[in-house]
């Protein structure tokens, strides 16, 4: 047998390849969009796609199924019942499908959505017992998927749904039994998924806190807070129910000289920069957003922009701006208008108007803090991160709330905004300055270049 994990960096997305390299034959669970890796890995290893299962209907990311269909003529599966509008074939629960010397057995795992479910996975060369299952979003490790993402209106039958799928079916399975879930840390699906991406099933029904709850406090602990549901979750799920289109129908890309930008942007277009912190600062095109390269870029694109955006980006070279449409595509955010020829060099040359977003230094703020020569200082990470030490002087407000709620403040009032080590803080204040706030900084290097420079913190 023939098994591959792959990992979407920062999305925390965990698809699979398993085939059988004598039968030539292969499977892909829960595609992400760009699918030439999983043709490369088969090629290499003599096989074909034949096969794609989904988990779920995924709210996080886009899937390749339909991308790898039509360059393999794979066939497409789905647990029956589930709310899919394009072609494919629908499997039920404890039905079992070979693949040379692999057996696919699919389990009915409902909760984090109605029709989910699992797959056991037994390499028939070595014995006819399961080997692993394939968890979705069902079982993580160290967490579990959440339920709410359904809809409140059958919330709790989600949560009992969830409960009985891993006590009855995941919890019933030998404790040696591997486990491989469709997300790992990163992933907005879940609350607090490990780093770790395979666990097996006694090691999470003994350590994983949330499978010791009995029912009752369960259910009072998935009432409780999930990460905020980013704008990009109803658009991808509605994308994954009709199919997604295939990447060679996406807008063609385009190098737009500064008047070109400036006319779009006169259209309503969305400037989404993606250089680093200190250079957005020095210099931007006004209404910019800055959302950095990183492995998070997907995440925080979903959190802080609608879904229907027209967009242009600003980007240090070419090889940036491949890797960011990449992420965006990988949330179903296809409308790229294109790119700012010549960078903000260019803009400026034209001249055409600029902005700044001063980066203070952790000095700076400390004078600042010291003689109270500010109005509002707001540290915008998580609340885990908020406990562990923050600021005594700043208020809380974690970025996700502060996207949905502008703060009704003075748009002339001067705002300080820090994070970790300054990403967020300038998605934040980029994101406040387009809103009107006129005087807006940026903690640079965050709460670590605070720590490292020996200020104090609460904790």
């Amino acid at each position: 047998m023939y098994f591959k994990q792959i990992a979407v960096e920062g999305m925390g997305c965990l698809s699979y390849i398993i085939g059988c390299p004598l039968s030539r034959s292969a499977c892909v669970v829960d595609p992400k969009r760009d699918v030439q890796e999983y043709i490369d890995l088969a090629r290499q290893n003599g096989m074909k796609i034949t096969y794609v299962f989904e988990t779920h209907v995924h709210a996080d990311h886009v899937s390749g199924n339909r991308e790898l269909r039509s360059r393999t003529g794979a066939d497409i599966y789905y647990m029956e019942g589930s709310p899919v509008e394009f072609e494919h074939k629908e499997v039920k629960e404890n039905e079992e499908i070979t693949i040379g010397n692999v057996r696919l057995k699919f389990l009915h795992t409902p909760g984090h959505t109605p029709q989910s479910m699992s797959i056991l996975v037994t390499d028939l060369s070595r014995d006819n017992d399961p080997w692993f299952v394939l968890t979705g979003d069902c079982l993580f490790v160290g967490d579990i998927g959440r339920p709410d993402l359904a809809g409140e209106e059958i919330l709790d039958e989600q949560i009992d749904n969830l409960y009985n799928s891993i006590h009855e079916k995941i919890g019933k399975l030998p404790p040696h039994m591997e486990i491989y879930p469709a997300h790992g840390e990163g992933s907005l699906c879940g609350k607090a998924m490990s780093a770790k991406l395979n666990s097996t099933v006694g090691f999470e029904m003994d350590h994983n806190s949330l499978l010791r709850l009995d029912h009752d406090e369960f259910t009072k602990e998935m009432k409780q807070g999930f990460p905020e549901r980013p704008k990009s979750f109803t658009h991808i799920i509605n994308t994954n129910k009709k199919g997604a289109p295939l990447l060679e129908r996406c807008p063609v890309v385009r190098d737009l000289s500064p008047v070109q930008v400036n006319e779009y942007i006169d259209r309503g277009a969305i400037i989404l920069d993606a250089r680093d912190t200190a250079a957005f600062g020095g210099v931007h095109i006004p209404g910019s957003i800055n959302i950095g390269l990183a492995p998070q870029s997907a995440n925080w694109t979903g959190m802080v922009l609608d879904p229907d955006s027209d967009l242009i980006l600003v980007v240090p070279d070419d090889k940036a701006y491949d890797y960011m449409t990449k992420q965006l595509h990988r949330i179903g955010y296809d409308n790229i208008i294109g790119y700012l020829y010549g960078g903000i060099s260019a803009w400026q040359e034209a001249g055409l108007p600029i902005r700044h977003l001063w980066q203070i230094s952790a000095e700076e703020l400390a004078e600042k803090l010291k003689k109270g020569n500010y109005d509002y200082f707001f540290d915008v990470r998580t609340d885990l991160e908020w406990k562990q030490r923050h600021i005594k002087e700043a208020k809380h407000l974690p970025l996700p709330r502060l996207l949905k709620d502008v703060p009704g403040i003075g748009k002339d009032q001067e705002i300080i905004v820090t994070c970790g080590i300054g990403y967020r803080g300038n998605i934040a204040a980029s994101f406040l300055q387009g809103k009107g706030f006129s005087h807006v900084h940026s903690l640079a290097g965050g709460m670590k270049a605070w720590i490292n420079a020996g200020y104090p913190v609460e904790e």
